[in-house]
């Protein structure tokens, strides 16, 4: 499967690259998540939202709106599933990693999505990415199995348990608060888990 850059036009659609913050303190407290031979997502860490460069993430990338800061990392080396929020997601890696990213554009009317409009795009090390909200997007792949670390600024609340049940349309995949989920069904996702992905699951390396 052809692999993209950040800095590849491909990329516009799809989301920007962020500039202009210092993310090194934030990269040094990341270094001290774990990194299981599985993934993990903390969606709020109240040591890395205590570093100075929330403030900068807030007024800068959100407008003012709370955020939160939180990480996924692990091993992973395919696409399992797909999720959008109605707002954009930042992420920073203190390793190298990749995206699969699709477009909410080619989600159909029954909310499948075929995984072939798909594409992968590659994030250095301490490159800033904002994904945009009209990007479908999961947990980061590795790159040579060595495993990922990378931070996840999101509004605050994203991805916090639902308060009462969804059902019925895009309503079904709602899974978390701010979170729509469409599954593959080798995703190896939890039992009732919505499922939406057509085709293959895409695996790197």
């Amino acid at each position: 499967m052809q692999i993209y850059q950040v800095t590849d036009p491909e990329f516009r659609e799809y989301g920007r690259i962020v500039k202009g913050i210092d993310f090194s303190e934030l990269l040094e407290g990341l270094e001290k998540t774990p990194c299981p031979d599985d993934v993990i997502y903390v969606a709020s860490d109240p040591e890395l939202e205590k570093l100075p460069v929330y403030a900068d993430l807030q007024r800068v990338v959100y407008g003012e709106l709370p955020v939160q800061i939180g990480y996924c990392n692990g091993h992973n080396n395919k696409l399992n599933a797909l999720e959008y929020h109605r707002s954009s997601e930042v992420n920073v890696g203190s390793t190298d990693f990749y995206l699969i990213l699709g477009r909410q554009a080619d989600v159909t009317d029954e909310y499948t999505l075929d995984t072939s409009t798909c594409k992968v795009f590659y994030v250095p090390k301490g490159v800033c990415v904002e994904v945009f909200a009209t990007s479908l997007h999961y947990a980061p792949c590795n790159i040579g199995g060595k495993g990922f670390r990378v931070i996840v600024v999101l509004p605050r609340g994203t991805n916090f348990d639902l308060d009462e049940k969804h059902a019925g349309g895009e309503d079904a995949h709602l899974t978390a608060k701010n979170k729509w989920l469409l599954g593959h069904p080798e995703g190896g996702l939890p039992e009732g888990s919505p499922m939406g992905l057509i085709g293959e699951n895409i695996t790197l390396e």
